[in-house]
């Protein structure tokens, strides 16, 4: 069973306490059985911020060609999980992660204006998230603001708040304090291992329901088959 796992981290500190959570969570995912992985850093890649006009609302994907939206968001509806990452700056998600997030206007114009679907019906409930977090501050509230943002990019993207997961580390400011915190890797690495074994019985029981679906119908073919048979006999008779 292969389990296709999307990632993203976007700090512009490239390797800093954010990632190194990710990288985590995203090592103990590779190490299970048919788990691909794929990461992309929002300094590798460009996401603008969104323009507010509305286009979407008609043509359905981004009327900016010049950035790379339109093809993250198509892997992001492809992908079994999605992952996000990013550090708490002045009480919020960084600007890199949320252009991203005001990006899926898309896929609410998709949604709740085109009334098309995002992932086909029988991929819902079938689709996980996580957001890991780092902070500097060490209160007890300061990934609150953040919260709202994040419910919103999954819930636009087909994942539903039951199926998100969380991982937020505070009182890691410097360069380097993710790695000497007594737990955070463990913890992510748990997590990952978790979710992936989430997804795959998830994804056992659609092919088990499938089949059986497809067992009923070749069965209520063949009944039909032999009725027609029995009624041409019977004409024939």
């Amino acid at each position: 069973m292969s389990v296709n796992v999307l990632a993203f981290a976007t700090s512009q500190r490239r390797h800093g306490n954010s990632e190194t959570l990710l990288d985590a969570l995203l090592e103990a995912m590779a190490a299970e059985e048919g788990v691909t992985i794929e990461k992309y850093s929002l300094d590798e890649i460009v996401i603008e911020p969104c323009r507010g006009c509305n286009a979407c609302e008609e043509l359905n994907r981004c009327i900016n060609d010049d950035d790379d939206l339109n093809w993250v968001l198509e892997r992001i509806i492809e992908a079994d999980i999605v992952v996000m990452a990013s550090p708490v700056y002045c009480m919020g998600m960084c600007a890199q992660a949320k252009a991203l997030v005001d990006r899926m206007q898309v896929l609410r114009s998709r949604k709740y204006v085109l009334h098309l679907p995002i992932a086909p019906a029988e991929r819902q409930d079938k689709r996980l998230g996580a957001f890991l977090s780092t902070a500097g501050q060490d209160w007890d509230y300061v990934f609150d603001a953040l919260i709202p943002s994040v419910k919103c990019f999954f819930h636009l993207a087909d994942i539903k708040n039951r199926d998100i997961s969380y991982l937020m580390v505070n009182n890691v400011d410097n360069m380097g304090a993710l790695a000497a915190h007594p737990t955070a890797t463990a913890d992510a690495a748990v997590l990952g291992k978790q979710m992936i074994a989430d997804i795959k019985a998830r994804l056992a029981e659609g092919d088990r329901k499938g089949g059986e679906e497809g067992d009923k119908m070749e069965a209520g073919d063949k009944t039909e088959d032999a009725e027609g048979t029995e009624q041409q006999r019977e004409k024939t008779a």
